[in-house]
């Protein structure tokens, strides 16, 4: 049976909506949780210990081991003082889930620097900060397990979500390099888009398109993720109400010139060059 007893794992942006599922899960599974959220708001303002220090007490009350964090993951020292956490409370770090998040959505032309600037400093600095800090800990004990929380937006796009999307598809690239480099260490890094209804999604969606997204869909697929057994890396995952799906880039076949077209001469191929018809899985040639 896969598991994550006495493993363990830092949950950030767990003080409610999916977090908290996801600390509540591990905690259930016998891993030994630390429950990480700044107790902001959800663009980011604001402060406060009591959305992180509430999911403790129901993890505890539950019979499970879980500590509360206060660090913002969009600094290096908050970061690494998070992992400081998890290490002097518990003694290690196994597995890490990149959850936290804040929303500053505004169509492209309206974007600010500063809500550009803030949502990239949270999910993916955020994502970076605190894997960074593990990762020294993951590569010594040649074990480690990295969740990032990336998103529909990114992977697809969606209006008024530049910032929040571009940040988000950059946390799969870090994936697939982590997953690479983590190998050989038996680290494994891979990434779930999760469609649920939170705080972060209250108003982009139907209340009844809503209501049949519970997050406790998505929180197995994360508990799984995090175990030893699950060999996994360098994937997507799409989780929500119920449907669990991979999602990857694949490419075709693609058209060859003997010497560098004319522009003509890619339009009268263009087609050729679009059709994914008979794609297969993407590689990187340089790899």
């Amino acid at each position: 049976m896969p598991g994550v007893n006495d493993r363990v794992i830092v949950v950030t942006g767990a003080g409610g909506g999916l977090g908290r599922e996801y600390a509540l899960l591990l905690a259930r599974e016998g891993a030994r949780v630390v429950v990480n959220d700044l107790g902001g708001s959800r663009d980011g303002s604001g402060s406060g210990s009591a959305m992180a220090d509430s999911v403790v007490s129901e993890i505890r009350e539950l019979g499970g081991l879980a500590v509360a964090n206060y660090d913002s993951v969009a600094t290096e020292e908050g970061a690494q003082s998070l992992i400081n956490t998890a290490v002097e409370e518990f003694g290690a770090i196994h597995g890490i889930v990149n959850n936290a998040g804040i929303l500053r959505d505004g169509a492209f032309h309206k974007m600010t620097s500063e809500n550009w600037d803030a949502v990239q400093k949270v999910h993916l600095y955020g994502g970076y900060n605190v894997t960074r800090a593990a990762w020294p800990h993951f590569r010594e004990q040649k074990f480690g397990r990295v969740v990032m929380a990336t998103s529909t937006s990114g992977i697809y796009g969606n209006f008024g979500q530049a910032n929040y999307g571009a940040a988000k598809l950059g946390l799969v690239g870090l994936v697939n390099t982590l997953a690479i480099e983590g190998a050989r260490a038996n680290i494994t890094a891979n990434a779930v888009a999760p469609i649920a209804a939170t705080r972060m999604t209250e108003d982009v969606a139907p209340a009844e398109f809503l209501e049949k997204l519970p997050p406790t869909h998505v929180a197995p697929v994360v508990g799984y993720l995090l175990t030893e057994e699950c060999t996994d890396t360098a994937s997507v995952f799409v989780v929500g109400g119920g449907l669990v799906q991979r999602v990857a880039q694949f490419q075709n076949k693609g058209v060859n010139f003997s010497e560098p077209p004319t522009v003509g001469q890619l339009a009268d191929r263009w087609s050729e060059i679009t059709d994914l018809t008979g794609a297969v899985p993407g590689v990187n040639p340089l790899g």
